[in-house]
């Protein structure tokens, strides 16, 4: 890691793991900053959704609801000597709840919006290098067959190196996918309906 890199970083007072490799800690490092940096560029309203999001997505939020529910109910029965405020069927009770869930699912939304985007470059980016290392690889290959070929080492009958030399395109390997997985939605269907 570079002394400017090391001083953006998160971990500039951590020492070094001497069980990895400095290249895996290195990478390491640099996924947990990049998603730190991803954090700190949300704007006001991404923070407040994801925060309203993270409080409901736990437990403590169902039991808040439980109490919440049973001491309205409890409260409007009578039962304590209160006057009921919202008697049964609790209009005003299932007013507010249907508020509170149209605000929860949309900032549930906004949320899954802005980490789908997320998801989005980084799938991009598995992409990009997945396409530059099969580039790499197929390169390499071709240069140890050449590296072979002036050796004069044969090839052995069930090499499969020619194939392997060949340059992948992305696009056909799609194509390919997709034509198959549409070959057996079709033999689903037909031994599905039986025809």
């Amino acid at each position: 890691m570079t002394t400017q890199t090391r001083k953006d970083s998160l971990f500039t007072e951590e020492p070094e793991n001497p069980m990895l490799c400095d290249v895996i800690e290195r990478n390491i490092r640099t996924i947990i900053d990049l998603r730190h940096q991803a954090a700190n560029r949300r704007n006001v309203e991404d923070r407040v959704s994801d925060l309203i999001t993270d409080v409901s997505g736990r437990m403590v939020f169902v039991y808040f609801h439980v109490v919440w529910f049973g001491l309205w109910i409890i409260l409007n029965t009578g039962l304590l000597g209160f006057k009921a405020f919202d008697p049964f069927p609790y209009g005003l009770l299932t007013m507010i709840v249907s508020l509170e869930a149209i605000f929860l699912s949309t900032f549930v939304l906004i949320s899954q919006n802005r980490m789908n985007a997320l998801a989005e470059s980084r799938a991009d980016l598995d992409l990009h290098i997945g396409l530059l290392n099969e580039h790499e690889t197929t390169r390499v290959l071709q240069m140890l067959d050449a590296i072979q070929t002036k050796l004069g080492i044969e090839n052995h009958i069930e090499s499969d190196l020619a194939d392997l030399e060949m340059e992948t395109k992305p696009e056909d390997v799609l194509a390919e996918i997709q034509r198959l997985q549409q070959r057996a939605a079709q033999k689903r269907r037909v031994n599905a309906t039986g025809h």
